[in-house]
């Protein structure tokens, strides 16, 4: 037990891992805020084609389905990989010779989509087909219906569980690391390799679960004040 402790827990390795470690963990934050920030809009975009009406837009609707099946379906590692590998070997122009953090942030973006495009989904079907109806007959065009009538109750009914996806977004920036990203994965692996300790692994973990926290307390606030507006509403 006192080897372990050691081993994972000495002061004097947790304090001298800070700076290294913290060195690359901004480098999990900043693909984390570009991806969460990509993830967003393209996430609604897809969510809105897979709801568009008419036998005209069934190709479109076939392949947002096709896509969001695919990438729900494909880890993330494997995705990592063929965008890292990949498209470097296929030698065009611009696609070719991209940062690894940027074949990372890729990576996160095009899976994460999938999965927030049914949360977003969830939440457009969940306002009732009558408002619909009622803006229609109002004159509102179904652009118009979805912009200022549908949308905003959807996505305010699916903030806790978008929070919920990040929290995973933002864990899930440390498989990166095996497409060579020097985040806060590697550095511990440097750090434990250079003084044979693993508090730097110990330290990448309080940094990620600190960093997890604000978001999974807002979410919980954020669950318990819907509950006491709809018991209102109840009442």
């Amino acid at each position: 037990m006192g080897k372990f402790l050691h081993a994972f827990f000495s002061p004097l390795g947790l304090r001298r891992a800070v700076p290294q470690v913290w060195d690359g963990f901004q480098t999990n934050i900043k693909m984390m805020v570009i991806a969460e920030a990509l993830v967003l809009v393209l996430a609604l975009v897809v969510a809105i084609v897979r709801g568009l009406p008419g036998r005209s837009t069934l190709p479109l609707r076939a392949i947002a389905v096709a896509y969001t099946d695919f990438f729900r379906g494909t880890p993330l590692i494997l995705v990592a990989y063929v965008f890292a590998l990949g498209l470097p070997s296929l030698q065009l122009a611009v696609v070719s010779h991209q940062s690894l953090i940027t074949y990372g942030i890729l990576s996160l973006t095009i899976v994460y989509t999938a999965y927030v495009t049914e949360v977003y989904r969830a939440g457009i079907e969940s306002v009732h087909p009558s408002q619909r109806m009622a803006s229609r007959s109002l004159g509102l065009t179904y652009a118009q219906t979805m912009r200022y009538v549908i949308l905003p109750q959807a996505i305010r009914r699916v903030v806790p569980p978008l929070l919920n996806d990040f929290i995973g977004l933002q864990k899930d920036t440390a498989i990166i690391t095996v497409i060579g990203v020097t985040d806060a994965l590697a550095q511990a692996g440097f750090y434990s390799n250079d003084f044979f300790s693993y508090a730097g692994y110990t330290l990448a973990a309080v940094f990620f679960v600190i960093l997890t926290i604000p978001f999974a307390r807002f979410t919980d606030h954020l669950i318990k004040q819907r509950e006491q507006l709809e018991r209102g509403q109840l009442v």
